[in-house]
């Protein structure tokens, strides 16, 4: 998808604009005083309980300031900037420069907005007559427009709605702390729109020794997508704007990159702010090795064990998957304790070693259980074995079938040089409601 379409007709919606502060000079010809202050008044809320007003449908208008409509006023920081062209007419901004908790985009027909809001701009946009909502996939703040749902900011009125916040002389300023993930842990939600460094990843081999970007027959510049991996093989998309200027050739070798998280409809996708965000001076990396790989094309290819505690219905396959097919369960209609085993894994000899699943959930119900256990299963029920939890995040989206999510890496550490098994438990405690989960790609990774 051509980013600045998207940005100018589907997303019509993000960026900012334009610092509102009065400097004030004292008749001092020695030593002018500088007074800054603020356009708008204290926050009422945080960034995160406005994203809140999103709807999962539709958008959300916030009332025009009036005697029974409050002011809607929240903090954010700049983690974007065009100054290389990427963010075309955009600015990407969190809640915290640090470990933040939401990010957000908003709109604005201006751009060269890095002049006004460079990166870690301290900014606080007073939300009245503004519509926040999602626009492909990603919460977006706007305005209302004739042609879209959410409608980017005219650049003459910004100063409605968008001012930088002063630190006593000028615009507040502070360092962006990017969160350090994995790749495995970036295609979820709550990242979009913050700052993120992935470490010791490199360019797919195909990409080595191409230029960041494509061209077209008359030699011009276009959006390009290019693709980093990890060890694990774990890919990413680096999205990069066609107005974007510097050239850079894909090098051979590996190292860290700083991106803002990003999607499209179901696509993640992460975009540089210019060629510093890319340092990768090590050598290339040498793959993990696959111990277990389980697309469920059926539950035997892998001797997985689906056995039922309680209840009649059981772990199966279904024609949905990333792709199809998907290993599925359902508990509707009974009570159930239902569980999938998958066979021995041995971890000898490893160094290091990481589990990663993708799940799909829908309607409400007992989250799925990751458990792990060094005990010898012969069959039977796997209850009686001593299981251990593992962290890894399973989709938290229950509305709808939106599309799988990974569980980050999981770190086996604990593990090595022992024989695992994995298991997936349901459990459904009623006969009125239950989830229906969708698990696929499960793998697990040893490092020599």
């Amino acid at each position: 998808m051509n980013i600045k379409n998207f940005l100018k007709i589907s997303l019509g919606v993000a960026a900012l604009g334009i610092t509102q502060m009065a400097c004030i000079n004292d008749d001092k010809w020695d030593a002018p005083e500088i007074v800054c202050n603020n356009k708008f008044d204290a926050p009422t809320m945080t960034m995160a309980e406005f994203v809140a007003l999103s709807p999962a449908t539709g958008v959300y208008s916030v009332p025009a300031q009036d005697a029974t409509h409050p002011a809607v006023i929240f903090d954010g920081y700049v983690v974007s900037s065009d100054a290389n062209g990427n963010f075309y007419k955009t600015i990407a901004f969190q809640d915290k420069p640090e470990n933040p908790t939401v990010g957000l985009v908003v709109g604005i027909n201006k751009s060269l907005n890095y002049a006004d809001f460079p990166v870690g701009s301290h900014i606080r946009i007073k939300a009245n007559g503004m519509v926040i909502g999602k626009s492909a996939g990603v919460i977006t703040l706007g305005v209302t427009d004739p042609d879209f749902a959410i409608g980017r900011i005219p650049e003459s009125i910004i100063n409605r709605y968008i001012a930088g916040v002063c630190n006593g002389s000028g615009l507040d300023i502070v360092n962006i702390v990017p969160q350090e993930l994995g790749l495995a842990d970036i295609k979820n939600d709550k990242y979009l729109n913050t700052l993120v460094k992935v470490k010791n990843v490199q360019f797919v081999d195909a990409e080595v020794g191409l230029n960041l970007m494509n061209v077209d027959a008359s030699g011009t510049a276009i959006d390009t997508d290019r693709h980093i991996v990890d060890v694990y093989g774990t890919q990413a998309t680096i999205r990069t704007d066609g107005f974007f200027k510097p050239t850079y050739a894909i090098p051979n070798t590996s190292g860290d990159i700083t991106f803002v998280a990003s999607k499209y409809n179901s696509s993640f996708q992460n975009v540089i702010r210019g060629i510093s965000d890319i340092n990768f001076k090590n050598p290339r990396l040498t793959p993990a090795t696959l111990v277990l790989n389980e697309p469920f094309a059926n539950l035997t290819a892998n001797a997985w064990t689906a056995y039922s505690v309680t209840g009649t219905q059981v772990w199966g396959t279904t024609n949905f998957g990333n792709p199809a097919p998907a290993a599925y369960m359902s508990g509707l209609g009974g009570v159930n304790e239902d569980w999938l085993v998958s066979k021995s894994i041995s971890l000898t000899g490893a160094t290091a070693a990481k589990l990663y699943f993708e799940s799909d959930v829908r309607f409400p119900g007992n989250p799925l259980q990751v458990l792990i256990t060094t005990d010898t299963y012969s069959g039977g029920n796997p209850s009686t074995l001593n299981w251990v939890p593992l962290n890894a995040y399973v989709d938290t989206d229950i509305a709808t079938f939106g599309g799988f999510v990974g569980s980050g890496l999981v770190d086996l550490t604990p593990y090595l040089n022992q024989n695992i098994r994995i298991a997936f438990k349901y459990t459904n405690p009623s006969t009125t409601v239950a989830s229906a989960v969708e698990i696929d790609n499960v793998k697990v990774f040893k490092t020599p």
